[in-house]
C-alpha cells in the first residue's frame, strides 16, 4: 500500500523571521519530542487542546490529516513567529478507527480486533509557518501485523498499563513488540511520528530548522 498520501502544498515564499530557529510542536505525546530529539532535531512544545471527533462517514486519512493540520494551525496562531509540527496517529482495521482507549475494556476489545491479522498505522502531520500561505500536509501509512493473541496475553498486556493512551491500545515499542510478527514501512510513524517525512516536507518547503542539515 502507499506509504504516503500528500496533499498539496503552497509555494515557498521568502524567508521570514520564522525559519532557522528551533521547531515548535503541537503535541504532548513525550515519543513525538523523543523521536525528534533522536534524530537531532530539538523542539519546543506546545501542545494544544481541540476536538477529535471524526465527522460522520468522514474517511480515516481525511481525519487524520484534519487534526494535524488542526492542532499546527491552533499553535501558529499562538506563536506566528515559529514553524510549527502538528501531528496525529490513528490505527485502522476494517476501516474502523482505533484511537485511544477509554478504560481497560476498552483496550481489550481492540487487541482482540488485532489479534492475529493486519491494520494500518496512519500519522497526519501538518507543518505550519508564516512562510508558507497555506498548511503543509501529508498522511504515512505503515501496515502493522500482530501474532495470534490469546485471552491471557491480552489480560496481561492490559494490565502492564501499557495500552492507555495509545492509539490501537499498545506501543510497538514497548511490551507490545512481542506481538509484531512484521511490519511494512516506517516503523517511527507506529511509535508516532514519522521522522523522515517531517523532514522531507521541511525541506521540500524551504523551511529551515535548527538541526536540520543540508
Amino acid at each position: 500500500m502507499p506509504a504516503s498520501a500528500r496533499s498539496a502544498s503552497a509555494r515557498p515564499r521568502r524567508s521570514s523571521k520564522s525559519d532557522g530557529g528551533r521547531l515548535l510542536l503541537a503535541s504532548a505525546s513525550p515519543r513525538r519530542r523523543e523521536l525528534l530529539d533522536r534524530a537531532g532535531i530539538p523542539c519546543d512544545v506546545a501542545p494544544v487542546d481541540i476536538a477529535e471527533r471524526r465527522a460522520p462517514g468522514e474517511p480515516p486519512h481525511d481525519y487524520v490529516r484534519r487534526l494535524a493540520r488542526e492542532k499546527a494551525q491552533t499553535a501558529r496562531r499562538r506563536h506566528p513567529d515559529r514553524v510549527v509540527l502538528g501531528a496525529d496517529t490513528i490505527v485502522v482495521t476494517d476501516g474502523d478507527v482505533l484511537e485511544k482507549p477509554v478504560d481497560d475494556d476498552d483496550a481489550a476489545r481492540m487487541l482482540e480486533r488485532l489479534s492475529g491479522r493486519a491494520h494500518d498505522v496512519l500519522t497526519g502531520i501538518a507543518i505550519a509557518s508564516a512562510s508558507h500561505a497555506q498548511t503543509i500536509v501529508d498522511v504515512i501509512a505503515t501496515r502493522v501485523w500482530f501474532v495470534p493473541l490469546s485471552e491471557a496475553d491480552v489480560r496481561w498486556y492490559v494490565a502492564t498499563g501499557e495500552p492507555a493512551g495509545k492509539a490501537g491500545a499498545y506501543a510497538i515499542q514497548g511490551l507490545a513488540s512481542r506481538f509484531v510478527s512484521r511490519i511494512e514501512g516506517c516503523y517511527a510513524n507506529v511509535v508516532g511520528l514519522p521522522v523522515a517525512a517531517v523532514l522531507q516536507s521541511l525541506r521540500a518547503a524551504g523551511l529551515q530548522v535548527e538541526g536540520l542539515a543540508g
